[in-house]
């Protein structure tokens, strides 16, 4: 929340009358004084009143807060949807879904300035992306499942850990911290989902077959109608959910994501 704010300047000063001069009357011309100057500080600058806002302005002053992140798509409304990455504190996310949706992930969170980190036992999946999100710099590095050194996340070097590690990911030598997120990639539920998703903090859902989306279901804490549409769920579309909310966002590729990924695809 945006606490109220005001700009303050120095004190206000209102220019005194000429001798003899009533206030109100015009100026008459006055020879411009010599300014002053402070011994160690030069001259003395200009006075200008205090800037100030009445409290029913105060909104146009407000910084936005918690819509920060990467774009990930639109949601119902064509509204933006953005996933917040970078956050001063542990952030998990489990994504059930298809390599290219966690890839265009990937390469947008590069875009915000991130370094991106991906555990994967197949890297030739990964390796055209890489070279194209680096450009001459190591912004997306790849590392054999169990290989991921510390990364030394911070507020100016955010991380992201891309975990695409098959349906039984091992526990993760990096794991989740202050600027450091963790993405796991699952194609398909298996018996260490459950645990992964009741841990995470964001969990995302792509088309599922009839029997996985009940058992999402039961986890997540979904609705009926919400399950039943998570076996058909188009290309390219997610149910992004935790313990109090949920959005469909479906994921739109630029032209340059196109030509590198092709369109979107649930299925690898």
């Amino acid at each position: 929340m945006a606490m109220p704010t005001t700009v303050s300047g120095g004190p206000s000063y209102a220019p005194a009358p000429a001798p003899g001069q009533m206030p109100g009357q015009p100026d008459e011309p006055v020879a411009p004084s010599p300014r002053r100057t402070r011994r160690g500080f030069g001259l003395i600058g200009p006075r200008r009143q205090r800037h100030e806002l009445p409290p029913e302005q105060f909104d146009a002053l407000a910084l936005p807060v918690g819509d920060d992140g990467v774009v990930i798509g639109v949601g119902a409304r064509d509204q933006p949807a953005v996933l917040g990455l970078h956050r001063p504190t542990p952030f998990n996310v489990v994504l059930v879904g298809g390599l290219w949706t966690a890839q265009v992930i990937g390469l947008r969170a590069v875009a915000t300035g991130a370094r991106v980190t991906v555990e994967t036992g197949r890297q030739q999946m990964w390796a055209s992306l890489a070279q194209a999100a680096n450009g001459g710099y190591q912004s997306m590095t790849l590392h054999d499942v169990g290989r991921v050194p510390p990364q030394g996340p911070s507020i100016g070097s955010p991380v992201l850990v891309i975990r695409d590690a098959g349906m039984r990911p091992p526990r993760g030598r990096v794991t989740s911290a202050p600027w450091q997120s963790v993405l796991t990639l699952l194609p398909y539920l298996s018996p260490v989902a459950p645990r992964l998703m009741e841990n995470a903090d964001l969990v995302g859902v792509q088309r599922v077959s009839p029997e996985e989306a009940a058992q999402i279901g039961r986890i997540m804490g979904l609705p009926a109608t919400d399950v039943e549409s998570l076996s058909t769920l188009p290309d390219g579309v997610t149910l992004w959910c935790d313990s109090q909310s949920r959005l469909y966002v479906a994921t739109h590729p630029t032209d340059i994501e196109s030509g590198l990924l092709g369109g979107a695809r649930r299925m690898d």
